[in-house]
């Protein structure tokens, strides 16, 4: 896990905002996060070695994306349903079980990829879940910009959770993940999931997603003309030496 680290940021203004209709008005630094799971699938595909995650809008779109993208692997759900024809589902579980090495991974997702597309203002974006959430803040904190936009995909007690934990480590504030997810614990939704007998979701899923941390590495997106692509940034040993005292003026507004 990344060591600790302390940044000198004059003033980080936090926004936050939900859904397709949030993410195309955002701006500053946009952050995306979509916890179940397509941003979890997107880390897992590149710690396993993907060279990069393309996200699109609609099934079709990903089937050609794919058929034009040499070394493709499509993922795609609608409404969290599997889709036929597409062997891999949203599913970080199934994507693990992949050989990815050099392989693009082509996403469709009711609610992360169609969050993401509809970014426009950004001056800088990242798909994030909690997974990289602590690599995300840090990046974040690195570009030195005054204004970060944390997008909630959807409005999903898991998605909160990883926008609040994000946003403590942006302003310094402590924050405990496990407090933060209890109302996603206490909801019939997860007991559901966990059940393991939603199609495509196996309830391995809630395990790989729900641990903060577990990668160092951030994704940062790239606007193309049909879709959005992101790919594994990892940290710098002299990022990691920022050492100074925070010093923030902090204001919060959402959107």
């Amino acid at each position: 896990m990344p060591g600790p680290w302390k940044f000198t940021i004059p003033t980080v203004e936090v926004r936050h905002a939900v859904g397709a209709d949030g993410a195309r008005a955002a701006e500053g630094v946009v952050v995306v996060v979509d916890v179940l799971r397509a941003f979890t699938l997107s880390a897992y595909a590149l710690a396993g070695g993907a060279r990069e995650c393309l996200l699109v809008r609609t099934v079709d779109d990903a089937r050609r994306l794919g058929a034009a993208t040499e070394g493709s692997l499509l993922s795609a759900e609608v409404d969290t349903l599997p889709v036929e024809g597409i062997a891999i589902s949203n599913s970080p579980t199934q994507i693990s079980h992949e050989e990815l090495g050099g392989r693009a991974v082509v996403q469709r997702t009711s609610a992360g990829t169609q969050a993401i597309n509809a970014v426009e203002g950004a001056v800088a974006i990242y798909a994030a879940s909690l997974v990289v959430a602590k690599a995300t803040a840090q990046a974040c904190l690195l570009r030195r910009d005054r204004l970060v936009t944390l997008v909630r995909s959807a409005d999903f007690p898991e998605d909160h959770a990883c926008c609040q934990y994000i946003e403590s480590m942006l302003l310094g504030r402590p924050a405990r993940v496990d407090e933060l997810l209890e109302p996603l614990r206490a909801s019939e939704r997860y007991r559901r999931f966990a059940a393991g007998d939603w199609p495509g979701f196996p309830a391995s899923d809630l395990e790989l997603a729900l641990q903060a941390d577990r990668f160092e590495f951030a994704m940062p997106a790239v606007r193309r003309r049909d879709h959005v692509r992101i790919v594994r940034e990892d940290p710098g040993s002299g990022d990691r030496r920022l050492d100074s005292s925070p010093r923030r003026r902090v204001t919060r507004r959402t959107t």
